[in-house]
Parts: structure tokens; C-alpha cells; sequence
């Protein structure tokens, strides 16, 4: 499985709305298969009404979404900023 980031448009009542949405996906045709159905259910858009405008892989270390922040724990290092004490200062003092 790969992660995926889709950008598009989509009609929204009378506006159109643009959208980014990162997915896991074994390929693009399946990740534009996640996010034509997800915002199906979502938002009552057929797949007619999208306009995907582009479809690439990303690193799933630069993606917020839940779902490939889950499907990748183990295989993408923590964030810089995240520190961790050592129980040995603790014990010294």
C-alpha cells in the first residue's frame, strides 16, 4: 500500500469546492476509486460531478490524515520535535 494525495473540485449547493485528500491506495485507479466513494457517501456527488485534477504519491510522513498517519506508524520515523527523557535523570537527583 502507497499514500496518496488527490486534488480536485467537486459542486457543493451552488458553489464548487475544492478539496485535497491523502488516502492509502495500492494504485491511483484505487485511490481515485477511495475518494470518488468516499465523498459519494460524503456528500451525495456522483463520480460524473469530480473533477480530479491531479493524483500523486507522497510520503506518508507529510500527510495529517488519520488514516495514513495509522496505516504507516511503523514504517515512518517520529517527528523531530518530539523528545524523550531517559529515567536515569530521574534516578540521579
Amino acid at each position: 500500500m502507497k499514500a496518496y494525495r488527490v486534488v480536485g473540485k467537486f459542486p457543493n449547493g451552488r458553489t464548487i469546492q475544492d478539496f485535497s485528500q491523502d488516502v492509502v491506495a495500492t494504485d491511483e485507479d484505487d485511490a481515485r476509486h477511495r475518494v470518488e466513494s468516499s465523498f459519494g457517501s460524503r456528500h451525495r456527488v456522483t463520480r460524473r460531478a469530480m473533477n480530479i485534477a491531479s493524483i500523486e504519491q507522497i510520503d506518508p510522513a507529510t500527510s495529517t490524515e488519520p488514516k495514513v498517519i495509522s496505516a504507516f506508524r511503523g514504517d515512518t520515523p517520529p517527528p523531530a520535535d518530539v523528545t524523550t527523557e531517559s529515567s536515569t535523570t530521574s534516578e540521579e537527583e
